[in-house]
């Protein structure tokens, strides 16, 4: 396995471009209306939310300001999970297989994991 730890900053770039990808995918299903008939209001926390999606979502891709970027996702997934999947809600409801938080989890470590280190390799910003 030591072969593979010569591909480790190549890995997390991929990593940092298919989260930031799929990531701002989402958004642009909020906010442009792209395969998806929900469109919520202008405005709105879940509109704000489309828009922190996308922005983000296309900064992370492309590695410009990546960590304020990735910080401000994560921090939008840990809202996202506990407002709208755990609502502080005891017993079963408290684990994300079961309020189907698991993605907005995954979303918020990911994407923490990518402010604490930046870009890195193929990204827009300098070092």
């Amino acid at each position: 396995m030591d072969q593979l730890s010569k591909y480790t900053d190549q890995a997390y770039a991929l990593m940092r471009i298919v989260a930031g990808f799929m990531f701002s995918f989402h958004g642009a299903q909020k906010i442009l209306g792209i395969l998806s008939d929900f469109q919520p209001a202008m405005g709105s926390q879940l509109w704000f939310g489309g828009v922190i999606e996308l922005i983000c979502g296309l900064l992370v891709l492309v590695g410009l300001q990546t960590r304020w970027a990735a910080f401000l996702a994560s921090g939008e997934m840990a809202v996202a999970y506990f407002q709208f999947h755990w609502k502080f809600q005891l017993g079963p409801n408290f684990f994300p297989a079961i309020n189907k938080g698991e993605l907005a989890v995954l979303y918020c470590f990911v994407f923490l994991c990518i402010a604490c280190r930046g870009g890195a390799v193929w990204c827009l910003d300098k070092k």
